[in-house]
This record gives C-alpha cells, structure tokens and sequence, in this order.
C-alpha cells in the first residue's frame, strides 16, 4: 500500500512539496520535477528559499507559520497572486500565456502525537481557466472601448464624449477647477464632398482627427461630435491657454495637404472656446457657449478662433 500511495503521489498532475519547519524540502514529486528541471534527489533535504530565490519569501513563511501554528490549511488563488513557483507554461492551447497560473494549497501533517513537524504545498495548474477569464475580460475591454469610439477618427463618439463633459462640469462645480471646452469644425466641408467626394471627406477627416490627437495632452478629452464637427475638453486650463492650443491645431491643419486620387486638398477649421464659470448653470449650456464662440468663428471670416465672452 505505501508503494502505490507513493506512486500516486509521484504520477499526479499536481505539484507536491512537504517541507519542515526550516524549510528544508522533503518531498518534491515529478509534476516539480518536470516543471523546474529539478530532480528530488537534488531538492532532498535543501532549503527551498536557497533552491528558489526568487520565491515570496516573507509572504510564505507568514503563510507557512500560520499552518504550522493553528494546524488549519491556507490558501492561495491565481487572482490573489499568478503563481508562486514561476513555471513556463506549456500547455498547447493556452500557449500564449507566459507562465503557469496557479492555485496553492498549505496544508498541516499532523504526526501521531497531534503536532505538525511539516506541511504540505499544493500546486494547481490553472493556466486554462485564468487563460479563459483574461480573453474573456480583455474582450469585454474592447467591447467597451469600441462601444464608445467613433469608427472612423478613433477619438471617443457623441455618446461618451458628452458624459465625459457632464463628468468634467461636476468636478468644476464640486471643486472649482479650471476647464475649458472647445468646439470646432471643418470649414466648407460640404463643398469638399461634393467637389472630392465622399472618401475623400473621410479622409480629410481622420487627418483632422490626427492632428488633433497630435496636440492633447493625456489628460485631454476629444471626440468627433458628428459630421465634421469635434469636442475637446481641457482641464485645468483657462482661456486663454485654450487659445494657445488652438491656434496651434488650426495652424497644423491649415499648413496640411491631403492627396486623394492624385488631388490635392487644402482646408481650414473655425474653432470656439468657452471656460466653466461660477454663472454657467449646467454642462449643455457650457457646451452651448461654446458652440456660439464657434459661430462667431463662422461669422468673422472662418480660419480663426472666437472666446466665448461671459461679460
């Protein structure tokens, strides 16, 4: 019986170390021969953390003096911490995770006379299922990243810019911070899909989109509004430094050229600028001055930046 009991322990697809008090490794069965390289015969009787240096060493003997102590297992799960031996993994269909998740198991062997000279590690290997519940969470990620980005310019849409400015406008009204939001659009846009046609809009519209992305800060918020029409909000930022970093986009795009079936496309922008102030009384109406600075834009002449006058 205790030669097929060893057997059993030896041929099962978990890993199993028993340890003493000091640490010094007792046993090591050939799923930790087969994953660390390391036969038991050079594991016998040799100190773990000296064998394994890289192991969590504060965290597993505050784990292991516990088990000894109050004779009750302990547990460890891949959410909590990915693995405690650093395996590769080599299983074929979850091949593209670097190293083997694992669930850990420490538990007391308790002697004949009721104390516990060593305890037992366990080790699961539970690549497949964390595999599953990365994929899983990493296309939930981009399902909700897609669901709140327009297609065409890969800045946020309508829908998730606007909450972003709702959000933007509480912190202004809770804390009193310094924000801005700019309107702007393409100037005769119209005219170019009809002169260029339709792709050749969309064109000029990712390249807009580009170079608004090559002017914000990771703190910025953009987004396409709807046509050829875009939001930004600036935090922490007045005015006037609005100006600056408008001025800065509409000089980009009016050096610009876009080339579309073998034509050359020149195009400005008219942008308006409105700062949060203590009299504005929500975020649409924020939204509002600014669309009405943009107008003024409009109306001057095109190709210019207007401020939304709160006087």
């Amino acid at each position: 019986e205790f030669h097929w009991l060893m057997d059993m322990l030896q041929t099962i697809d978990v890993g199993l170390v028993v340890l003493d008090r000091n640490f010094s490794i007792k046993v090591w069965n050939s799923f930790m021969e087969s994953h660390s390289g390391i036969t038991p015969l050079q594991t016998k009787d040799k100190n773990l953390f000296d064998l394994f240096p890289d192991l969590p060493r504060d965290w597993l003997e505050h784990k292991s003096n516990s088990v000894f102590m109050l004779k009750n297992r302990s547990f460890m799960t891949w959410e909590q911490r990915p693995y405690l031996f650093k395996f590769k993994n080599y299983r074929p269909i979850t091949g593209t995770e670097p190293f083997m998740y694992q669930n850990v198991t420490i538990s007391p062997l308790v002697s004949a006379d009721g104390t516990v000279n060593h305890i037992a590690i366990i080790l699961y290997d539970v690549t497949d299922i964390a595999a599953n519940r990365n994929a899983l969470e990493r296309a939930n990620s981009e399902l909700e990243m897609l669901s709140r980005t327009d297609r065409l310019t890969r800045l946020n849409n309508r829908g998730y810019w606007e909450e972003c400015l709702e959000a933007e406008f509480s912190r202004y009204k809770r804390y009193h911070t310094t924000c801005s939001v700019i309107m702007f659009d393409i100037d005769h846009f119209k005219k170019v899909n009809d002169t260029y046609g339709h792709q050749a809009g969309d064109e000029v519209i990712r390249q807009v989109s580009q170079a608004l992305r090559d002017n914000l800060r990771k703190t910025d918020i953009a987004g396409r509004y709807g046509g050829e029409e875009f939001g930004v909000i600036l935090g922490n930022t007045d005015a006037e430094h609005s100006m600056v970093f408008c001025e800065r986009v509409r000089k980009q795009i009016e050096a610009m050229e876009v080339v579309h079936d073998g034509k050359t496309i020149k195009f400005t922008i008219s942008l308006g600028i409105s700062q949060a102030v203590e009299a504005t009384s929500d975020y649409m109406t924020w939204l509002e001055q600014a669309d009405q600075a943009l107008y003024a834009s409009k109306e001057g002449g095109r190709n210019q930046t207007n401020t939304f006058s709160h006087s």
